[in-house]
């Protein structure tokens, strides 16, 4: 269990560095609609991965996710908004997995 809570938290944090990297590219370029098109591409391998890494459960958990309207009129605030909405469940889950592992036999 300890290797595959390992692996999925190493596919966690891949996901997470593609989530930025398609941040910074939407941020240079400006393109926001551009930018989520990727991230509802991103979206959909997020929720297959972590359905065969974690479960149906948390695959099911992670597609249920749907934001909200948003009223800012500020296309780049409301993709920014968008990145964290996605981001913020994938870290909460990083730190569930790591603290799920149990520590390494005569480590302190």
């Amino acid at each position: 269990m300890t290797s595959q809570s390992g692996a999925a938290r190493d596919m966690i944090q891949k996901q997470l560095k593609d989530l930025d990297v398609i941040f910074s590219e939407t941020m240079e370029t400006l393109n926001t609609v551009s930018g989520a098109e990727r991230l509802v591409k991103w979206k959909a391998r997020t929720v297959a991965l972590l359905t065969e890494s974690l479960g149906a459960k948390e695959g099911q958990k992670f597609a249920a996710l749907q934001p909200g309207p948003s009223f800012t009129n500020d296309l780049v605030e409301e993709f920014t908004d968008l990145i964290d909405y996605f981001k913020t469940p994938l870290l909460d889950l990083v730190k569930q997995l790591a603290q799920a592992t149990p520590p390494l036999p005569g480590g302190n």
